[in-house]
């Protein structure tokens, strides 16, 4: 990736998107073009963490595992997403693995020197702070979906989050842009694939969730939002 490829792909980041290019100039110096083709990791869990990474092109899926293998899906993040989000100003290692779903294309800077140029410019920090402030709140919310809901509600909760965070909308439809199996979403919320498969088909039935002609996922998040509170 040549340097005018990374200035594009940073200055929309919305961290940077209203810097101007003297004060993107220093982060640009620190950064570096990886690829990663599918099925690689870009981190494991318990791995020093050194460095946060921001996604030009492709997928990674974050998942973190237990003592016995089972895996757990946090999220799957997107062209122009920075991952991890933990790590700033304090020493630790990755709390979870980065694998690539899709060749990825990615921006890396060490950690150590972004925290230099934060301080350096308090209103990247601000708006930094911010990027991670969503990210508590969105956490807050998937706790009290297993604390407060059923896993059937749960999994309504994950399609309609799975809206926002992978999906496009369509006239009044959103389109998922990821293929994600009912073994990803099981994974997702601790649950069974069997359990999703046949919540799959229930909200297929009252035509809530349906397949496009490639076989992305169609959801009707208003009517799922409806059968949430029905």
């Amino acid at each position: 990736m040549k340097q005018e490829d990374i200035v594009k792909r940073l200055s929309v980041v919305p961290i940077f998107k209203e810097l101007s290019p003297e004060e993107l100039d220093p982060i640009i110096r620190i950064s570096q073009a990886r690829f990663y083709k599918s099925k690689m990791y870009v981190f494991m869990q318990d791995d020093p963490l050194d460095r946060v990474f921001f996604i030009h092109t492709g997928k990674i899926k974050i998942y973190k595992t237990d003592l016995s293998g089972k895996e757990q899906i946090l999220s799957v993040l997107e062209p122009g997403e920075m991952f991890p989000h933990a790590g700033f100003f304090r020493q630790g290692s990755f709390p979870a693995h980065a694998e690539v779903m899709e060749d990825a294309h990615l921006i890396v800077i060490p950690i150590d020197k972004f925290e230099e140029i934060l301080i350096s410019y308090p209103e990247l920090c601000i708006k930094l702070f911010k990027v991670l402030g969503e990210k508590i709140v969105d956490l807050q919310g998937r706790l009290e979906a297993q604390i407060l809901h059923n896993t059937y509600e749960q999994i309504i909760l994950l399609l309609i989050r799975l809206c926002k965070s992978n999906g496009d909308k369509i006239n009044n439809q959103y389109r998922l842009t990821t293929q994600f199996t009912n073994r990803e979403l099981a994974n997702m919320i601790g649950t069974s694939r069997e359990t999703v498969s046949r919540t799959i088909n229930y909200l297929k039935k009252k035509e809530y969730i349906n397949h496009d002609d490639d076989g992305y996922y169609l959801i009707d998040r208003e009517g799922l939002q409806q059968e949430l509170f029905y």
